[in-house]
């Protein structure tokens, strides 16, 4: 697997599974744009990526909820590269998220924040593939690979929170379950040209609560939870040749935690 001279956009590229990721590509020769809220951290990862892998990077900051921003940033990675061949939709509101409404029963979940998530997690994506789009296209590589839930697959199991902080919003399964929809939609229109996948990873290692993870990983086949070196490998795979066939497919990495 070689990914020598491809450009590859992450957004949410300073978190941790969007980090994760961009070690992956980077290790297979990748240039790699940063995509995420907070510069300092954007040209943090970059730097990184620099110095860990010995290849071009870029720091392009932007909030996703501002459109003309998400909508510039391609135009960025070109301008410095001169080209975009990888686009992975990774950014979005996950269970930290310090929103009013957010982590809570369902009867204290409110509608402007379920705005917020769905503009984050989903119309994001859209707004960012639509101005790849043509660079994709050209590249004669164009692979977008979009980062779901199990959540946007299953309903969740309500008891492995009991006596935690934790919580599972109705806004993030809409908005990957919807995520996951797009991905089929998007791989058939923008077919021969571009192909669109997604990965659907299992809850991921964050120092839950114990309680939490022995529920979690007792309803889980292979008895853990993910860790980003569970993912980054999947994002190789569709970002690469190697999936050259391979479009509207979800690659669930979940322990087979959906298999039961």
């Amino acid at each position: 697997m070689n990914l020598q001279g491809r450009v590859a956009l992450i957004t949410g590229g300073a978190g941790h599974i969007g980090s994760a990721i961009g070690d992956g590509l980077a290790e297979l020769g990748a240039a790699v744009a940063i995509l995420d809220m907070k510069a300092d951290e954007c040209e943090t990862a970059a730097n990184r990526l620099r110095e860990t892998y010995a290849v071009d990077a870029l720091a392009v900051p932007a909030d996703l909820n501002d459109e003309a921003a998400v909508r510039a940033a391609p135009g960025q990675v070109v301008t410095r590269f001169d080209r975009l061949d990888i686009l992975v939709n990774c950014a979005g509101f996950g269970r930290a998220a310090n929103l009013p409404g957010w982590v809570t029963p369902f009867e204290q979940q409110n509608a402007d924040t379920w705005r917020k998530a769905l503009e984050v997690n989903l119309t994001a994506s859209f707004v960012l593939t639509q101005a790849c789009t043509e660079a994709l296209r050209a590249s004669g590589h164009g692979s977008v690979v979009n980062i779901s839930s199990i959540y946007g697959m299953v309903g969740p199991d309500m008891r492995l929170y009991e006596g935690t902080d934790r919580g599972n919003p109705a806004a993030y399964a809409a908005s990957k379950g919807a995520l996951l929809q797009m991905t089929r939609w998007l791989a058939t229109v923008l077919a021969p040209d571009i192909r669109v996948n997604a990965i659907t990873p299992g809850g991921v290692w964050r120092n839950q609560p114990q309680e939490f993870l022995d529920r979690y990983n007792s309803r889980t086949p292979l008895g853990r939870m993910a860790t980003e070196e569970d993912i980054k490998g999947a994002a190789a795979y569709l970002a690469s040749d190697l999936s050259a066939y391979v479009t509207g497919h979800n690659l669930v990495i979940d322990g087979g935690w959906t298999a039961w």
